[in-house]
């Protein structure tokens, strides 16, 4: 399948034979690229452009040798339609799983020559399966981790350890200010990975905001809002050498492309860029700030007041009728009749999670940088898939033996604990698998590719921080991966900001904050569709983790992300690039935050205090 007028890639292969002539024709003869290609190896064609389907079928001639290709031309708008589909249709009826199986089984109808019993069989063998067992991707990985932490969550919480947490943290947290409080800081200590910080902080500290009555919709968001944005901030973090990479890739091709215009910067260290750029990514820097200004003035607006006023009057920590991403209902994680409650049976084995993954990411990562690179080289070259499980799985044998070794469970109970902990999870594995299962549909049927055409043409340099901004936000929203907007956009906006004169007065000039601001916007843009896409991965294991319904989830977070990202986009994308001071842009964003929840919001009660019967719109 090829889209109309949006250029796909072709790869010709050599004949096993000597040097052999090569030529690209359409239906009509006429030549869309011709060569030479010597035995065994190939030429990628990165530009073929099908305009019309009167050019079908191709015809590929190597040597002796041709080859026919008759793929399905649909319309460029069409690789839109997949992403936004399962979104609409999960914000409309709040049912993720009908809705993203809806996403996918439209991608597999274009992929199947619009062929509806095909694209079924399709959906499953070209799509489920592969993003399943995907295992360089880490997806395989990542199901596993989940399983096996969810598998230590429910050991823990039938030996009476995360009753003990709660009964310790008690006193700490004796407000919902201060359990929200207390949820940022664990979101912002855990900042080596976003996968593990969603998790981890969501069951540690799930049960303590149940007691307090904070609803599920508001701790999803808290935790949601501390993963992708701060792994993403910290020099030392999982994402930082992929950040890296690819901003040294950007330099590289913008050297190449226009070394006149990016002389200056062919000694520019990509670490260097990479902190430069920190100041200058306003959503995810503003998205921590909101976090803590909604905990501490103890207001929300929205459906998320609406939420909040439900849980503390005591209607429910979630909405009647919710689709909980993982099983809290059943009792399968009260704690056993009769246990103590230990808050270190609960803790120690979290600590070992942590402890593992932080030593396996150094090993690892000192193992590929070499015994010369410096600590943020070292986990930018870790392998934070195989450390995660490393992890999960000690976490689950402390658990274990901490259980049996204390008799507080037999082995026989502590293994149906743990398998009841895995079996809570099932609903959020579907979704995730699901879920990458789209991002594959949005990948083949080219959404990212249409999307960063409009990127193409004559852009004002000022503008193009906040345009990149946006083409980032709505391609990480409809395909659900930031990572993969990176890796999209970055080598494209880099070449593109410098040849419009970004690259001018390297270190420290006017035109080189611009590309500054142009780099940031594609990482922050990235991190906006990760923090509150359907589609997303952490979004996914967010409601996993705080046991929340998922689209309640997005459906009460998005417009936080987007209250967040408006000012963000107007005075510091725009502001900065136009010559207004990063600390001026703060300045002026922060107060609006501010006055928007001081007149917008409601300010939520603590759940013992007694509601007034007329209750003002939160809208």
């Amino acid at each position: 399948m090829v889209l109309g007028d949006v250029p796909f890639s072709l790869t010709i292969r050599g004949t096993s034979v000597g040097a052999a002539a090569w030529r690209l024709l359409d239906a009509h003869g006429e030549p869309l690229g011709s060569g030479t290609v010597q035995p065994g190896q190939a030429v990628t064609l990165s530009e073929v452009r099908v305009t019309s389907a009167t050019q079908l079928p191709l015809r590929v001639t190597v040597g002796d040798n041709v080859e026919t290709l008759a793929p399905t031309l649909v319309p460029g708008w069409f690789s839109l339609l997949p992403p936004l589909v399962a979104i609409v249709l999960a914000l409309i009826f709040r049912e993720v799983i009908t809705a993203l199986f809806a996403g996918v089984w439209l991608g597999a109808l274009a992929v199947a020559g619009f062929h509806p019993v095909e694209a079924t069989w399709r959906l499953v063998d070209t799509f489920v399966v592969p993003a399943l067992g995907d295992v360089a991707s880490g997806h395989t990985q990542v199901v596993v981790f989940t399983l096996l932490l969810g598998g230590m969550v429910g050991i823990v919480s039938r030996n009476g350890g995360t009753a003990g947490v709660v009964a310790a943290v008690a006193p700490l947290a004796r407000s919902r200010r201060r359990g929200k409080i207390a949820t940022f800081i664990a979101g912002t200590a855990v900042f080596f990975d976003d996968y593990a910080n969603c998790l981890i902080v969501g069951n540690t500290m799930r049960p303590v905001t149940d007691r307090l009555r904070i609803s599920r919709e508001k701790m999803a968001y808290l935790v949601d809002s501390t993963a992708a944005p701060v792994a993403a901030l910290v020099p030392i973090s999982t994402w930082v050498g992929y950040e890296m990479s690819l901003i040294a890739d950007g330099l590289r091709i913008a050297v190449e492309q226009a070394p006149t215009a990016a002389e200056a910067l062919a000694g520019a260290s990509p670490f260097t860029v990479f902190i430069e750029t920190i100041p200058y990514r306003f959503y995810p820097l503003l998205a921590l700030l909101f976090v803590v200004m909604t905990s501490v003035m103890n207001r929300d607006w929205g459906p998320m007041a609406r939420a909040e006023l439900r849980a503390a009057r005591g209607a429910g920590l979630y909405r009647p009728g919710a689709q909980l991403t993982t099983d809290t209902e059943t009792g399968v994680l009260d704690a056993h009749s009769g246990v103590p409650q230990r808050w270190w049976n609960a803790a120690l084995p979290l600590l070992i999670v942590v402890a593992v993954v932080l030593g396996g990411l150094y090993m690892t990562g000192r193992s590929g940088a070499g015994p010369d690179a410096s600590l943020i080289d070292v986990f930018g070259a870790a392998d934070p898939f195989a450390t995660l499980l490393w992890g999960s799985l000690a976490g689950c044998v402390a658990a274990g033996v901490l259980t049996v070794g204390q008799r507080l469970l037999s082995l026989r109970d502590t293994i149906e604990s743990w398998l009841a902990g895995m079996r809570a999870m099932m609903i959020a594995v579907v979704v995730l698998v699901l879920a990458w299962s789209l991002g594959s549909v949005t990948e083949l049927v080219g959404t990212a590719a249409y999307l960063t055409q409009i990127l193409e043409g004559n852009v004002a340099l000022p503008l193009l921080p906040w345009l990149v901004f946006v083409v980032a936000a709505a391609m990480s929203f409809a395909t659900g991966t930031s990572w993969g907007t990176m890796a999209i956009l970055l080598p494209l906006v880099i070449p593109l900001a410098v040849s419009l004169g970004g690259g001018a007065g390297f270190e420290g000039g006017s035109q080189y904050t611009i590309l500054l601001g142009t780099i940031s916007s594609v990482l922050a843009g990235g991190i906006f569709g990760d923090h509150c896409s359907p589609i997303s991965d952490t979004t996914v294991l967010s409601s996993t983790a705080t046991a929340c319904d998922h689209v309640d989830h997005v459906r009460t977070q998005l417009p936080y992300a987007l209250l967040v990202a408006v000012p963000a986009m107007v005075f510091g994308d725009i502001g900065t690039a136009y010559g207004l001071p990063v600390w001026a842009s703060f300045a002026i964003v922060v107060p609006i935050l501010w006055i928007y929840l001081r007149i917008r919001g409601i300010k939520i009660p603590e759940a013992t205090a007694k509601l007034p019967e007329a209750t003002p719109s939160p809208i």
